[in-house]
C-alpha cells in the first residue's frame, strides 16, 4: 500500500473522528465563558439595606428581590431597620461606613438628613444606590418613581374631573405625607406645574398626613365637614390615603370626591380601589423597581470603577390603575415575590 493511501486514510479517519466529537460537543453544549467568572466575582461581597422602615409593602418587595438575588450568586443581603427613626437610619449608615460595605442601598426619609453621609460612604469606597427616596445627593444610582410625573399625571386627572361645570364643584384637597420627603418634595411641583395653569381649580386644604392612614382620616373628616361640596382629593401615598377615604365613606361623600393617589400596586391598594376608597393609582410598581435595584447591584458589585465614578438615575415606569383593571400583574403580591 502506498504511503500516500495511508496518509489519507488516516486523515480522513482523523476527520470523522472531529466531526463525531464536534457533533457531540453540539448534542452536549458548552460552557458560557463569562457565566463562571461573574458569579465568582459576586461570591462573598456585601451589600446592606437601610430602608425608612420594614412591614409595609414597598420595602418587603424591594427586599424580597434582593434576598433573592443575593442567595443566587452568593452575596450577603443585610438590612439595617430604623423603623420610620431618622436619627436610627443615621447611625445605621455610619455602621456600614465603619464596618466597610461593597454596596449601600438606602431608602431615604427626606432630601437632606442622610445627604453628607452619603458622600462619607462614598469616600469610603462603599456604592450607594439610592431607592424610590432620594436625597439631593447624587449617588453611583437613583432607582424609583418620578414624583414630578406622578404629580403632574394626578394633577391632570383631578382638573378633567373637577373643572367648572364637570364636577359638583372645582374645590380639592392635598394631603401630603412628609413635606421634605422627595415623595412630596417633587410630586408637589408636578401637580402644582398643573394647578398653576389651571386657576379655575381651588386648593381648600393642604395639610401632612406623615404616612399614617389614621392622620389621613381625621384630616379629610375635617375637610368635608368644611367643605361638603369638595369634588377632589390628592393624596401623596395609597396606604395614607386608605384613611381619608373611610373618612370620605363614613360621611357618604366617596361617590363624589375623586380621589387620586400613588404607590408600589399591591394586592391591598387593588382591593382598595374596588372598595372605592380611592378612584386611580398611578403605580410605580414596587416588584420592578426591586428587580431594576438588584440589576444595578450586580453591575455595581461587578465593575471595577471606584465609587461614585459615574452616576445614574432610572425612572421606573408609571401604570395607572383603577377599579377595571384592578387585577393580574398590576396587583402583585408579596408571597408571590419570595
Amino acid at each position: 500500500m502506498k504511503l500516500s493511501s495511508i496518509a489519507g486514510g488516516l486523515a480522513a479517519l482523523v476527520l470523522a473522528v472531529c466531526a463525531s466529537g464536534a457533533t457531540f460537543a453540539q448534542e452536549k453544549g458548552m460552557d458560557n465563558p463569562r457565566r463562571g467568572p461573574y458569579i465568582d466575582q459576586l461570591k462573598g461581597k456585601r451589600v446592606v439595606f437601610v430602608p425608612l422602615a420594614m412591614g409595609f409593602d414597598l420595602t418587603e418587595a424591594w427586599a424580597a428581590v434582593l434576598k433573592k438575588q443575593a442567595a443566587k450568586l452568593g452575596y450577603t443581603f443585610d438590612i439595617r431597620d430604623p423603623n420610620w427613626n431618622a436619627d436610627a437610619g443615621a447611625r445605621a449608615i455610619q455602621d456600614v461606613i465603619t464596618e466597610g460595605a461593597d454596596v449601600l442601598v438606602t431608602h431615604n426619609p427626606d432630601i437632606q438628613s442622610y445627604g453628607r453621609l452619603l458622600q462619607q460612604a462614598e469616600a469610603a469606597g462603599i456604592k450607594v444606590i439610592q431607592l424610590n427616596m432620594e436625597t439631593t445627593t447624587q449617588t453611583d444610582a437613583y432607582i424609583g418613581a418620578d414624583w414630578v410625573e406622578i404629580g403632574e399625571a394626578g394633577g391632570r386627572a383631578l382638573v378633567d374631573r373637577c373643572s367648572p361645570g364637570k364636577g359638583i364643584s372645582n374645590k380639592i384637597a392635598i394631603i401630603q405625607g412628609i413635606p421634605t420627603g422627595a415623595a412630596d418634595v417633587y410630586q408637589m411641583r408636578g401637580l402644582w406645574n398643573v394647578l398653576d395653569a389651571h386657576p379655575e381649580i381651588e386648593v381648600v386644604s393642604q395639610q401632612a398626613g406623615s404616612y399614617d392612614p389614621s392622620k389621613a382620616r381625621s384630616i379629610m373628616a375635617t375637610i368635608i365637614q368644611q367643605h361638603p361640596d369638595l369634588c377632589g382629593s390628592f393624596g401623596i401615598w395609597d396606604s395614607q390615603e386608605a384613611g381619608a377615604g373611610s373618612a370620605l365613606q363614613e360621611a357618604g361623600k366617596a361617590d363624589q370626591v375623586f380621589s387620586v393617589t400613588s404607590g408600589g400596586g399591591n394586592e391591598t391598594a387593588c382591593e382598595n380601589l374596588k372598595k372605592g376608597l380611592f378612584d386611580m393609582l398611578i403605580s410605580y410598581n414596587a416588584p420592578l423597581q426591586g428587580e431594576v435595584a438588584a440589576a444595578k447591584v450586580a453591575e455595581l458589585l461587578e465593575s471595577k470603577d471606584a465609587a461614585g465614578t459615574r452616576k445614574t438615575t432610572f425612572f421606573t415606569p408609571l401604570t395607572t390603575i383603577t377599579a377595571d383593571n384592578a387585577n393580574g400583574f398590576n396587583c402583585w403580591s408579596l408571597d408571590d415575590l419570595k
